[in-house]
């Protein structure tokens, strides 16, 4: 470390990195407010353009073929230009996406959107990781990991907040529109803060220590072929194709299963919805939290990761059950309980990249991951329209819910033993 970086005795640690990662959670909840919202208007935009199960579930399927595609080319992206640009790239790529949902006017024209909205959000997590990757220690990064995931909760809280409302004065378009361009408030912000940590004039020399604590990574550049021959790569990899399906059925199929299960609608959506992802809130910010706790007890990165995902996978199995609930709030609390797991799992499923990796193949090996993760919500998505179009119920999807997170983090264990640092 340059000397220069080193604190006086008796500067104290700043907390700079912290509005690093509160402009992350703004930029989730703005993703997840854009990704949402078609969710939310299912039920209207069903009826006006007669869609049935199996053309939806082709909106989701090709909105998911893009993420995953350009998934994997913003890992290589931010590893290459960095999180400043490459996140404001891929943020406006995805509000332009948003506001072109107004100009549907079928499903080949929604389907077009989705795929654009697919690009652009796909860099959102890369670019996410990857800032938390520069400006956070290793025992801290979990933690930071959790909150700026917990934006997407807070995005989904506020898409029936807003949604409703606009939609019912002012008609389905105004709620794209509106919404998208109220987001770019946020691109400006971002790329007149966001600095590298040894580029920012802001940054206090403790701070900077702090950040730079770890072993140095070596300077090389790392490409795909030698990263796909990692099993650490791929008990990541795995581990998302394995847990994402199970957030986009949540996401983009939740508000359809409380309207024919329980009756509601687009007016009384909305409290069931924001109950359960306030419980998801809890499980994003708790699970970073845990295992980020533990190792200042002393665990070792291995015990304190998949500890912390062994209980959030036992949390997630009641799910199975929900369809099952004999009124609303009870299927909120189990629900809830679900989607709280799958974020503090996630949380430190994210975290595996950062924990083993060097800096410089961090974006990449998240972009491998959300690729596949993709893939599955693929599968997933069509899974689902198949089912409610043969069966009409939603239980064999949840008993799927219910099982993927203990599949998910045995595949983990056997791939990744130790979490222990890889040899490149």
């Amino acid at each position: 470390m340059d000397v220069s970086a080193a604190p006086a005795p008796s500067e104290k640690i700043g907390r700079y990195r912290w509005v690093i990662v509160s402009l992350l959670f703004a930029a989730m909840v703005i993703n997840y407010v854009d990704r949402q919202t078609i969710g939310l208007l299912k039920p209207n935009l069903s009826k006006e353009f007669g869609w049935s199960e199996g053309d939806y579930a082709d909106l989701v399927f090709y909105f998911q073929l893009s993420y995953a595609i350009a998934y994997l080319a913003w890992g290589k992206i931010m590893d290459k230009i960095g999180a400043r640009w490459g996140f404001g790239i891929a943020f406006a790529i995805w509000q332009i996406a948003h506001i072109a949902h107004a100009g549907a006017r079928g499903l080949s024209g929604f389907i077009f959107a989705r795929m654009g909205l697919g690009v652009g959000e796909a860099g959102g997590f890369p670019g996410g990781i990857k800032a938390v990757a520069e400006w956070f220690p290793k025992k801290e990064r979990a933690f930071a990991t959790g909150i700026f995931n917990a934006g997407t909760n807070i995005g989904a809280i506020v898409t029936p907040l807003v949604v409703p409302g606009i939609t019912l004065a002012f008609g389905w378009q105004m709620a794209f529109i509106v919404t998208g361009v109220a987001g770019l408030i946020w691109l400006p912000i971002w790329l007149l803060v966001y600095r590298r940590p040894r580029e920012h004039k802001k940054l206090g020399a403790a701070e900077l220590a702090h950040i730079e604590q770890d072993p140095a990574d070596p300077v090389e550049k790392i490409g795909w072929a030698k990263l796909l021959t990692k099993r650490e790569t791929w008990a990541y990899s795995l581990g998302k194709f394995l847990i994402d399906p199970i957030w986009w059925m949540f996401l983009f199929w939740l508000p359809d299963f409380l309207g024919k299960r329980y009756g509601l609608d687009l007016k009384t959506f909305g409290p069931p919805l924001i109950a359960i992802y306030l419980l998801s809130d809890v499980g994003s910010v708790g699970g970073g939290w845990l295992s980020s706790n533990l190792m200042k007890r002393g665990w070792s990165i291995n015990a304190a990761r998949k500890t912390t995902m062994l209980v959030c996978a036992l949390l997630a199995v009641p799910v199975m059950f929900a369809s099952f609930a004999s009124n609303v709030w009870l299927a909120v609390l189990i629900i809830g309980v679900a989607t709280a797991a799958h974020q503090g799992f996630s949380a430190n499923l994210y975290t595996l990249p950062s924990d083993v990796f060097p800096r410089a193949a961090v974006g990449s090996v998240v972009g491998i991951g959300g690729m596949l993760g993709a893939l599955g919500g693929m599968v997933f998505s069509k899974y689902i329209g198949k089912v409610l179009e043969d069966i009409g119920t939603y239980t064999p999807i949840f008993v799927v819910a219910g099982t993927a997170y203990l599949v998910a983090l045995l595949v983990v264990h056997l791939l990744s033993p130790k979490m222990e640092p890889v040899k490149i």
